[in-house]
């Protein structure tokens, strides 16, 4: 048995444990093998005590006795005489006496199973005290080296013994990595579970974004500036929004840095992943069309202030940067800002309008002047001085005569009469609809 009270320092020194906790721990591993050996002899049985003797280095076990006038369990059980030829006529009824037990009766069984029990329990400490280290560090950045790879999922060596898990859906999957090759990765997860690595890692998390950012940008790390919201779709573009904290310090421009510097290194640690830094803002609709960034945002109305829901109108060779290849432009705008955006561009939103307004005229009301896009209030006023007040009637005054009466250019002129025009020929349109459903019915 003195080969497992050898193993302590090298278990302590290996596995960094207390040395303490693997001295119970084995007392417990040796206690649990000795019940079920001298059990099985007769001897005893749940009266087992073990015991470190920390001088000599060695284990210990005894059974423990009570002394009895007559005794009926023998395993637990010793009669006055017995008693007191072992330890003197001082011993009376009701003592207690501990009796060492051979340790070489432990047989090779037995020892074994304790050195098993032994190994588990170790096992078990060292789990627990991984998770205890790392169960505070989620999100946080870690450097490690590619250690094998097993069914997709990727193990990283972190040192001192420690092995994290890569899964495949945390990889980044444009990105190829060979064994020994050192990584950057964020902690994502720490479990308890008796088998496998404890640690879960990720590539794929916005989470990597910040820390990235949060080493390359001073101004972060000091709380200059903010980092309020990262999306991503990995291993191709993701967008950051950031805030300052101080007036005079532009937060997009302190994490571009000199001449793009501070994102490039981050760009280059992504294996090229493009990346969009945007200015917070508190109002959402500004938020959003800075979220949208590459492309210029004309207008944005909230629609659904409840459901969080708006549209973003845009010009028509905006609309594509916009919308982004296949939608990703504004799918990570989207989750960035928190709200359901809806790009919309302005050719379709006028027509909408004067749809609308053409509606309201075929049911027979007439639309003012001033309900038409491009035309103020004032204006409206001017306009009504020289006899028009509503759509139809603006839609046929001349060119010259609008530029005239509202002291425009020739350009606005001609926008505010297309918008006109646009009204009524929506009007004329709903209303031969209804005259040929009409002439419909009649032939039916």
């Amino acid at each position: 048995m003195t080969s497992i009270g050898q193993s302590i320092e090298a278990l302590c020194t290996e596995h960094g444990l207390d040395r303490d906790m693997v001295i119970e721990a084995m007392k417990d591993a040796v206690k649990a093998a000795a019940r079920k050996q001298f059990k099985s002899q007769d001897k005893t049985g749940e009266s087992i005590q073990v015991d470190w003797n920390d001088e000599d280095g060695v284990i210990e076990i005894s059974a423990q006795k009570e002394v009895v006038e007559e005794v009926e369990n023998p395993s637990a059980e010793l009669s006055l005489e017995e008693a007191q030829e072992l330890a003197g006529d001082e011993i009376e009824i009701g003592d207690t006496l501990l009796l060492p037990l051979p340790t070489e009766d432990l047989g090779r069984i037995a020892a074994q199973t304790a050195k098993q029990i032994l190994v588990q329990k170790v096992r078990e400490a060292v789990r627990e005290k991984v998770y205890e280290e790392y169960i505070d560090r989620k999100g946080e950045l870690i450097n490690g080296t590619v250690k094998r790879f097993e069914r997709g999922d990727m193990i990283i060596d972190l040192g001192n013994n420690l092995e994290a898990l890569l899964p495949k859906n945390e990889q980044v999957r444009s990105e190829n990595w060979n064994q020994g090759e050192r990584i950057r990765v964020v902690i994502s997860d720490i479990t308890k579970d008796p088998k496998g690595p404890q640690i879960r890692v990720s590539r794929a998390s916005a989470e990597l974004l910040k820390r990235l950012f949060e080493m390359e940008v001073p101004e972060i790390y000091d709380d200059t500036v903010v980092i309020k919201s990262a999306v991503r779709e990995p291993g191709d573009r993701a967008k950051i929004a950031v805030a300052s904290n101080e007036k005079d310090v532009d937060p997009v421009g302190a994490c571009v840095g000199m001449k793009g510097s501070r994102v490039q290194s981050i760009i280059k640690e992504l294996r090229g992943e493009k990346i969009d830094i945007i200015e917070w803002s508190d109002e959402p609709s500004v938020f959003a069309a800075n979220a949208l960034s590459p492309a210029k945002v004309s207008q944005v109305r909230i629609t659904d202030i409840n459901r969080r829901k708006m549209e973003v109108i845009v010009t028509e060779d905006q609309l594509s940067l916009a919308i982004g290849k296949r939608g990703q432009n504004v799918r990570l705008a989207t989750r960035l800002v928190g709200w359901d955006i809806d790009i919309k561009n302005e050719a379709d939103l006028r027509k909408e309008i004067a749809q609308q307004m053409g509606k309201m005229m075929a049911s027979g009301k007439a639309v003012a002047v001033s309900q038409l896009e491009g035309v103020s209030d004032s204006q409206a006023e001017d306009l009504k001085e020289k006899g028009i007040t509503d759509v139809e009637t603006l839609a046929t005054t001349s060119i010259d005569d609008l530029v005239d009466f509202l002291d425009i250019s020739f350009d606005e002129a001609e926008k505010i009469l297309a918008s006109a025009n646009a009204v009524v020929e929506a009007k004329n349109n709903l209303s031969s609809d209804d005259s040929s459903e009409v002439a419909s019915s009649a032939n039916e």
